[in-house]
């Protein structure tokens, strides 16, 4: 009786595995497309000495989903491919990227570790219908950005930052992908000027460190939150940014930016403003749009090496670090500053090189330690705030020319 349930058992089994559906019994076979495509990735890239990302990819393997480093499968197709162990010790791979890695139809990732990749960007990444972040930073790939990027409809996250691109931005990206959210193009060697108009909805946008020329777009999306432009060689007003409500981080530092700073950009939620060595003017604006918000713990506006003239308006009195020096203001320091200053929680404030003539002080109070206030070559002759100055902010001269500041300050002298 035992030994006839036993067989009954058996036979039971045998007809649930024959009735199972194909594409269970053959849910870890990858896609033969997909298993040729990764083939010759791995013939175009090589492990740098150091590294053993491609040891696991062993094309015998019944099951290279869950085999292979790097690689995330959904009903047999690969959706996820990871180049490099991403591990900071690692040394990464080098070679070029394959175009066959476009032939992976169901990518919704491509990421490239940094290493040595060299070579162009595959245009034939442009087909790549359901990717939705391409992140090739931090190696050695040359060439243009292919226009065909403009064309991946789900592209979210656009990282091509620190490589050695040339060229113009293919106008596209800023135009034609609706679901595009982050771009980094900072440090390529990127030239020609921006669109007039970007229309996609992007919340971070990282230009710096190329040679683009021209002026910033006329209109940005109001739903940019980081914007860098930095260290490029561009030029006009400031004045499309004003609109900009959203916006938490901007640096249009070193560049040829002419024309008074927006009021608007002087506003507690960008917290963190750098608009330092440009040809900037006119005056710092005398209030913040809502007299309501103030400035906090861990901000930064740096406004130094500029043009800036006429007397310090306390509406930058309660920023954490602020660089003022390097610009041509005059008159008193509010009290406001002051007072932040000793109280601690103004960290930073540089006004050298300018013609100030007056740095109100409290007597008895001591400067803490953990400020840096710096004070020299102005037209006063401090009693603080020449300690805490950085290397070459003045050499010897704790004053500017008597010659220089009454020029400057209506015919007042040094007091």
């Amino acid at each position: 009786m035992a030994k006839s349930h036993a067989l009954f058992l058996l036979l039971l089994l045998l007809l649930v595995d024959a009735c199972r559906p194909s594409h269970q019994q053959d849910q870890n076979k990858i896609s033969s497309d997909d298993l040729a495509a990764l083939a010759a990735v791995k013939d175009s890239l090589t492990d740098i000495p150091g590294s053993n990302f491609f040891s696991t990819w062993d094309f015998t393997s019944p099951d290279p989903c869950s085999a292979f480093s790097g690689i995330t499968c959904s009903l047999n197709r690969v959706t996820i491919l990871t180049l490099g162990n991403g591990v900071s010790s690692a040394r990464g791979l080098a070679g070029f990227l394959s175009p066959s890695v476009s032939n992976l139809t169901e990518l919704t990732q491509l990421v490239l570790y940094p290493g040595l990749v060299t070579g162009p960007i595959p245009p034939q990444l442009g087909l790549l219908s359901n990717l939705r972040v391409l992140s090739l930073s931090n190696n050695r790939l040359k060439g243009p950005i292919p226009s065909s990027l403009s064309l991946l409809p789900s592209l979210h996250t656009l990282d091509l930052s620190y490589n050695q691109l040339t060229g113009t931005v293919p106008p596209g990206l800023f135009t034609g992908l609706s679901q595009l959210k982050v771009m980094i193009l900072a440090s390529n060697q990127l030239s020609g000027e921006l669109p007039r108009i970007v229309s996609a909805g992007i919340l971070h946008l990282d230009l710096k460190d190329n040679s683009l020329t021209g002026t910033l777009p006329l209109r940005l999306p109001s739903t940019i939150r980081y914007l860098s432009a930095s260290k490029n060689m561009m030029w006009g007003s400031l004045n499309g940014l004003q609109s900009l409500s959203e916006l938490g981080f901007l640096d249009l530092s070193m560049n040829q930016f002419s024309g008074p700073i927006p009021s608007s950009l002087l506003r507690p939620p960008l917290s963190s403003l750098f608009l330092q060595r440009n040809n900037l003017s006119g005056g710092v604006p005398t209030s913040l749009p809502s007299s309501s918000l103030m400035y906090g713990e861990g901000s930064i506006v740096d406004l130094s090496h500029n043009l800036l003239t006429g007397e310090l308006s306390p509406v930058l009195a309660a920023v954490e670090t602020l660089f003022l020096n390097n610009n041509r203001l005059t008159g008193r320091v509010p009290e406001e500053y002051v007072k932040n200053v000793y109280g601690g929680s103004t960290k930073t404030l540089y006004l050298q090189h300018n013609y100030i003539t007056g740095f109100p002080l409290e007597a008895g109070l001591g400067l803490p330690d953990t400020v840096s206030l710096c004070l020299t070559y102005n037209c006063m002759v401090p009693s603080v705030g020449f300690k805490g100055c950085p290397a070459a902010s003045g050499g010897e001269q704790l004053s500017r020319p008597e010659s220089q500041c009454v020029v400057f300050n209506h015919g007042r002298s040094i007091p």
